[in-house]
């Protein structure tokens, strides 16, 4: 028997058809998938101040379902209340584990199984069918989507991107939509580093002609308003905006929660960080914003349905917190929300703008549900390729 042939391999099994694949290059009995599929990919979960009996005992039970989870060292001994602990293991094992967290109430285990479900739960890609005003409909599904950013700002911080003309404005939308983007997005504000506010009167006298253009030429694209303020949303609601895009997450104008929910229109809640979030403890502190502005929402009345999430790139943060954020998107998937990020040619994509963009662009490609761009036609490039990257089969 010849044995020099024998060699052992690394593959990366991305997208659903791999493993059906290499199953069936090998020979497989396909019976087997369904337990195989929960097995295919690694999962790290990091949990924060845990009672150091409830470590100690998932340490004990992931060890034993052949996943493993690491805890503080002094743990083992008692000599400390509390523990961070990171679980890893395989979808399945995870599963296994919320069985056995399931008898067991003790030590702040029924939180942390409560936790872990919804992490699971946000494992699932799913389709969001949010309600438009008008009878319309905008379906998120598992690709991701490009927003158009249309500014009527004479100080955005791209040049490239300010409209100063009805006709520019027609022109632009139209070619932004043939170059595949499903939403345009209006500002009638800046909001880069350092930028002037501008008061109600003139954010509406620059805003209020364009929205009227757009909606009457094109009655069916999906507008969305990028403004922090109540007044500016709700006369944008009247003449047909479909979205409010408040990079404030309501602080800028506590009058926003019951203006979105008396108009039942539906809105993108952003995170800005302030001085209390550090870097250490970034990403923990932005859940915690997310789960309370989400609650205070909710208290308002506004339909959860109708909320899409957004990070916040560049927002008080710095480069390598941005990296932070974009490294660990999916983070917050833990919503079950849509997730829009706004990257493009901010500071965090490096002095060649547009590459830096692309490179986000095709890192997050359908790891999010809606990219806001510049440059449409390149980004949508960018996503076609990493599609047709991962979708190849083993």
């Amino acid at each position: 028997m010849r044995l020099y042939n024998i060699f052992m391999n690394l593959i990366n099994l991305v997208n659903k058809n791999d493993l059906l694949e290499i199953c069936k290059h090998i020979g497989t009995d396909l019976r087997a998938l369904k337990y195989l599929e929960p097995k295919k990919k690694i999962y790290h979960v990091y949990g924060a101040h845990i009672d150091y009996r409830a470590a100690a005992f998932m340490k004990q039970e992931m060890l034993s379902r052949g996943g493993d989870c690491v805890v503080a060292k002094h743990v083992i001994d008692g000599k400390t209340d509390y523990s961070d602990v990171l679980l890893i293991g395989t979808r399945s094992e995870f599963e296994r584990l919320l069985i056995k967290l399931a008898s067991m109430d003790c030590w702040g285990l029924k939180r942390i199984r409560e936790e872990l479900a919804e992490i699971l739960k946000a494992l699932d890609s799913r389709v969001y069918e949010i309600n438009l005003p008008g009878n319309k409909k905008l379906t998120l599904g598992h690709e991701s989507e490009l927003m158009a950013i249309i500014n009527l700002t004479p100080d955005s911080f791209y040049e490239g991107s300010r409209i100063t003309s009805e006709a520019e404005l027609l022109t632009r939308v139209e070619k932004f939509l043939n170059d595949g983007a499903k939403i345009i997005d209006l500002g009638a504000e800046s909001t880069r580093p350092n930028y002037k506010p501008v008061d109600e009167n003139e954010e509406l006298q620059r805003l209020m002609p364009a929205l009227k253009i757009l909606r009457r030429e094109f009655p069916d694209v999906i507008i969305s308003i990028d403004t922090y303020k109540s007044k500016i949303a709700e006369a944008a609601f009247n003449e047909g905006a479909d979205i409010i895009n408040d990079i404030s997450g309501f602080n800028y104008d506590d009058r926003m929660p019951e203006t979105i929910a008396r108009l039942k229109i539906p809105y993108v809640l952003s995170h800005i960080k302030d001085e209390s979030e550090s870097h250490d403890n970034l990403l923990d502190a932005m859940i915690l914003y997310f789960r309370d502005k989400l609650q205070k929402l909710e208290i308002n009345g506004i339909d959860r349905n109708k909320i899409i999430i957004d990070p916040g790139i560049g927002f008080g943060k710095t480069q390598s917190e941005n990296y932070l954020i974009l490294k660990n998107i999916e983070a917050f998937k833990i919503f079950d929300l849509p997730v829009l990020i706004g990257h493009s040619r901010k500071r965090c994509t490096g002095l060649e703008k547009l590459s830096g963009t692309l490179a986000i662009t095709a890192m997050l490609c359908d790891r999010v549900n809606i990219l806001r761009v510049h440059d449409v036609k390149e980004n949508s490039a960018a996503l076609e390729i990493s599609r047709a990257i991962n979708k190849t089969n083993i």
